[in-house]
């Protein structure tokens, strides 16, 4: 999908090289020119030392950049990182980019429309998805995956045309990928299973099983979901399946003895999502009239403890 000449590898940009992004782009790298944009020095250190490697396939050589004008001539720009850093990482691109270039978000959460368009302005082609894609780094570049997910995709503001072409672009590059007419119920679904599970494991250091091998935990888990769940039922979205529960122990059984991307948060220091998966149910479910007691007790806990983190780390030894 070259803008210029359709017979040219296709100019993708992705903007973060942590797991997924170095996932999805060594998969983009078989048919396309990928570039990387990663702030994290040692980071982007190591993706231009050893490239992209998945599993043991060999490691493939990709772009990196430091500047967001490296990337203004994509022809998509994927986005891998955290839906809080969304706005930072967009701004730099205002008026910058081709008008068809499309803004890809698998982010978590339910806002990263409204963080695309608010950085970009509200006619730009945005698409939105979800994947059970997985993957765990094991150094700069380097990651494990199952490679056995799927990932669906659908128009935030882009044409039907467009949305279908990363499709393609995703499935030729080795990676399950298809188009849904309506993303929302699946954000919605992604979101039920995240608010059960992400806090969680962060605030108990543990793994996505071990909450439901200890039976406190799971009926906690279990109230989260339920919640959430509620809440989509309030504003009219249909979530992909009957019963959220059981959902979210079959997401669970996918990444049982991994700990949640939150729990890495807490203890790198660095700010969680918890305002745009657990947050979002409360505030969501105050607009909707819904009431959300274990989200809004799971936030303040999330909240208390990176604050207490915070404050130790900036004691002096």
């Amino acid at each position: 999908m070259h803008r210029d000449n359709p017979d040219s590898r296709p100019r993708i940009g992705l903007i973060g090289g942590g797991s997924m992004g170095s996932l999805f782009g060594r998969h983009l790298a078989e048919i396309a020119d990928v570039t990387i944009m990663e702030s994290n020095e040692a980071v982007r250190a190591g993706l231009e030392r050893e490239g992209l490697r998945v599993n043991d396939a060999e490691p493939r050589k990709i772009r990196v950049a430091t500047r967001a004008r490296e990337l203004f001539s994509s022809d998509v720009l994927f986005l891998f990182v955290k839906a809080v850093d969304t706005l930072r990482a967009l701004r730099p691109f205002a008026g910058e980019l081709n008008p068809t270039t499309a803004i890809v978000s698998l982010q978590n959460g339910v806002g990263n429309e409204d963080a695309i368009k608010t950085a970009l302005g509200g006619a730009v082609p945005v698409i939105l998805g979800v994947t059970t894609e997985s993957a765990e780094t094991i150094a700069p570049g380097a990651v494990r995956s199952s490679e056995q997910g799927m990932t669906l995709i659908g128009s935030a503001g882009a044409s039907a045309a467009t949305a279908q072409a990363v499709a393609t672009l995703l499935s030729k590059g080795g990676l399950r990928a298809a188009v849904v007419y309506d993303i929302k119920p699946h954000l919605w679904g992604k979101l039920v299973a995240n608010a059960a599970v992400n806090a969680l494991s962060a605030i108990l250091d543990c793994t996505a099983g071990d909450i439901l091998r200890e039976p406190d935990a799971a009926r906690l888990a279990e109230s989260l979901a339920e919640e959430a769940a509620a809440v989509a039922a309030a504003l009219k979205i249909s979530l992909p399946f009957a019963n959220p529960w059981q959902y979210v122990t079959d997401v669970i059984a996918v990444g049982a003895e991994s700990k949640s991307s939150m729990a890495f948060d807490l203890e790198l220091g660095n700010k969680s999502e918890i305002d745009h998966l657990n947050g979002a149910v409360v505030a969501l479910g105050r607009r909707a009239g819904v009431a959300t007691p274990f989200n809004e007790a799971i936030v303040r806990l999330m909240k208390s403890l990176e604050s207490l983190r915070a404050r130790k780390g900036a004691l002096p030894v």
